[in-house]
């Protein structure tokens, strides 16, 4: 039986090629692309590519050819995962961590709805309309909602409908709805950076969608009692909602949050140093091998110092939907949790 990528002995994983000569690797831990890793020359026609990883460690990764640019499918991994950006990373979990089986579909238990519905972009620099996908949980008294940015990545490569209905069923939290939205696509950073208009379109076009087809709690008598959900730009863009309109959205998760860029910080980062809304409850998490773990932690006692309510995780993974679904079930408790 031939080898299969990686050989794992304890914490050290091993990424094999054999051939005259060896492609180079990239992966999460450093930068992809930016950074090729070269591979070592072991024995004749095999070359190997060795790092020391955590027990509970998800590392993404490919081969890579630096002259031509290319990526070179693994033949000795037949796991893949789309990475978001038109190519495919090859993928394992080291012995001590697996995919959460929350993301699993259950048959034999209540499963929410997804209904979905166009709407006006008003005023987003966009023409026509945008989707949009409610989830309704299988219960029928008022709930909190539950705004998630990047809704359709959320859906098809984050599982979360699957995921808040188990969690919903083994009572870890209390029923929720969502609003999945979805992004302007190459306007999707305009629209995220801290954007008043996406805050407009969410309070009148959204907000007024999802009270006609859900049925939710009154916030101007559970002040807060929304949350917003989002990852990468999408986590900036979380954090922005829950500063400007805390009154309805008064928690946070942002996964793999982008708070600062080219040395400047966006606004949010301001608007915290004011202690502006305050009384935001906010979960962050982020990978080892995320680049934008630095950025995460300088920001911990800034919030903490403003008396911000604020729970901070990090994990063994990089910058992808497959950590951010693994993980966001410990947001969701920690916010929604019976």
């Amino acid at each position: 039986m031939s080898p299969q990528n990686p050989i794992i002995e304890g914490n050290k994983a091993s990424i094999l090629w054999k051939g005259k000569s060896a492609p180079h690797v990239i992966n999460d831990i450093h930068m992809w692309e930016e950074a090729p890793q070269k591979m070592a020359h072991v024995d004749k026609d095999l070359w190997a590519y060795s790092m020391e990883l955590p027990a509970a460690a998800y590392l993404e990764y490919s081969f890579y050819e630096p002259r031509t640019k290319t990526r070179i499918e693994d033949p000795l991994n037949q796991n893949t995962v789309y990475n978001g950006i038109g190519q495919y990373n090859h993928f394992f979990y080291m012995p001590g961590h697996s995919a959460t089986k929350l993301a699993i579909r259950k048959k034999n238990i209540l499963h929410g709805k997804l209904t979905h519905h166009l709407v006006e972009t008003w005023m987003l620099a966009d023409e026509g309309q945008r989707d949009v996908y409610l989830y309704h949980p299988p219960v029928s008294g008022p709930v909190p909602l539950l705004v998630v940015y990047d809704g359709t990545d959320y859906l098809e490569r984050g599982k979360l409908n699957v995921i808040v209905d188990n969690l919903i069923h083994e009572k870890r939290i209390q029923p929720i709805a969502m609003a999945f939205l979805q992004n302007g696509d190459d306007r999707r950073a305009v629209e995220y950076a801290c954007s008043d208009a996406t805050i407009m379109w969410l309070d009148n076009v959204i907000l007024p969608l999802a009270h006609k087809r859900l049925n939710l709690l009154d916030v101007v008598n559970q002040r807060g009692a929304f949350g917003v959900l989002g990852a990468s730009f999408g986590g900036l863009m979380s954090m922005y909602t829950g500063l400007r309109m805390s009154e309805t959205f008064g928690k946070v998760i942002s996964q793999s949050g982008v708070f600062e860029s080219e040395k400047r910080d966006f606004a949010v980062v301001d608007l915290i140093k004011h202690q502006h809304a305050h009384n935001l409850k906010i979960w962050m998490d982020i990978g080892h091998f995320d680049w934008l773990l630095e950025d995460n932690r300088r920001l911990q006692p800034i919030l903490r110092e403003k008396g911000y309510d604020v729970t901070y995780h990090e994990f063994s993974g990089g910058h992808n939907y497959t950590c951010w679904r693994d993980e966001v079930w410990r947001g969701l408790e920690h916010l929604f949790g019976n």
